[in-house]
């Protein structure tokens, strides 16, 4: 096991006497996330536990319990499930959420391991996350933090957005979080950076950034500090991705711009009409289906492979355990001979072939490769069978071999008699 995954307190734990915290997956600015199973239902979950800095904030506890009832209603393939909620132990502990554990790994770890996307694949991408947001929409809830860390894909290729509802939480609370603008600052929309403010088009200036990324590789602001790269977007509007990467189709180019225009009234209204109109690129462009993978190196597969790995230790342990706690078995009791001494010990064979005295009687010809393995050798026999009866059969089978080699002969015989008489006979039928 992983050296930081021995040290972190939480990992073995039981939280609120249901949740087992088995390993820990990733680390951010507000939370971390372990792999951890739930006791009473018996399935692997996410369990995202919240720094130590909110369990003290009543109106953070208050925020992240309501916004944690909300986003555990909504129902959609693209969204990563909430199943509950709890303030640790007695309520004095650390909040956390207990959610769908996607065995995979995040957007942003499969844009480093592979670059950018082709159109069908970042069509492949978007659609889910669109289908999930316009959920949300529909519900009255707004993300607020659309960004590839907070984009998960399975091992089966299921892609679905995750964190609904915990910047607002955090961002309600007393407690000022400068990594939480550090994390999203690449993809803010104009109003968010000048008055906080988040709508569904806030929502949807995020996607229309993300999909720059997936076509070109990088995000469009960058800057020497959070607060540049985040100003820069009040004062300039998000480049066309084919201006930064060849082979962009003109839609994508469309569904960019109208996605980050900087007036939340110019962009798509929700995510329900941008999803409408990247499934008629998608037609317009007979763009193939497509799998997305999943990340090969991802924190998750670690993660996994880091508590498998704790299993097979502990049960290794156990095999050890049980084998030196098993009772003695007993042993035969010692017999000597006249003189007090005990008798020798039976020869023991190994598996190199050894021959001494006593060992055979007479030396056996050796097993036929046709006789089954396991099958008891006997002297006179071949392949299980007895040497007479092989002899016998052999014999009868010669005898037929000459009985249709003559007659073969013979009606060769009687045919080439037949056409010399009848050749000597041609003229005088003539």
């Amino acid at each position: 096991m992983d050296t930081s995954q021995r040290s972190d307190p939480l990992v073995g734990l039981v939280v609120d006497g249901r949740y087992r915290v088995d390993a820990l997956i990733a680390t951010g600015g507000m939370s971390a996330v372990y792999r951890g199973l739930d006791l009473r239902l018996d399935r692997p979950v996410a369990l995202k536990v919240m720094d130590s800095r909110y369990a003290g904030d009543s109106q953070f506890l208050t925020r992240f319990q309501r916004e944690a009832r909300a986003v555990a209603r909504l129902k959609d393939p693209g969204l990563v499930a909430v199943y509950d909620q709890g303030l640790g132990d007695h309520g004095a502990g650390l909040p956390y959420l207990v959610m769908e554990l996607i065995e995979g790994g995040t957007l942003r770890e499969l844009l480093r391991e592979r670059g950018p996307m082709p159109p069908h694949a970042v069509a492949a991408v978007l659609t889910p996350i669109l289908g999930g947001l316009a959920a949300a929409h529909r519900a009255g809830l707004v993300h607020r933090d659309i960004k590839p860390e907070n984009v998960l894909i399975s091992d089966d290729g299921e892609v679905k957005i995750a964190d609904f509802g915990l910047v607002r939480a955090v961002a309600e609370a007393k407690i000022t979080s400068t990594s939480v603008i550090l994390g999203t600052a690449a993809y803010l929309s104009p109003e968010q950076v000048g008055t906080g403010d988040a709508t569904p088009e806030s929502d949807v200036y995020g996607v229309g950034v993300l999909a720059y990324e997936l076509l070109t590789g990088a995000t469009p602001f960058t800057g020497d500090s959070v607060l540049a790269v985040a100003y820069q977007r009040m004062d300039n509007d998000v480049p066309p991705p084919s201006a930064a990467i060849a082979g962009v189709p003109p839609q994508f180019d469309e569904l960019v711009r109208r996605a980050t225009r900087r007036s939340p009234g110019d962009r798509y209204p929700d995510a329900s009409a941008m999803a409408a109109d990247l499934d008629a690129i998608v037609t317009e462009l007979g763009l193939p289906p497509f799998r997305v993978p999943a990340p090969a190196n991802s924190a998750q597969h670690v993660a996994s492979a880091e508590f498998q790995s704790r299993l097979d230790e502990r049960a290794e342990q156990d095999d050890h355990t049980t084998a030196a706690t098993a009772p003695p078995r007993p042993q035969a009791p010692i017999t000597t001979t006249r003189d007090g001494t005990p008798p020798p010990a039976p020869r023991q064979h190994t598996r190199e072939m050894t021959r001494g005295p006593g060992d055979w009687d007479s030396a056996p010809s050796p097993r036929s490769p046709l006789e089954r393995p396991g099958t008891p050798y006997r002297s006179g026999q071949f392949a299980g069978i007895d040497i007479d009866e092989l002899e016998w059969a052999r014999q009868r089978g010669r005898r037929v071999a000459l009985f249709w080699s003559v007659g073969i002969l013979t009606l060769t015989a009687l045919i080439a008699a037949g056409a010399w008489t009848l050749g000597s006979n041609l003229q005088g039928l003539f």
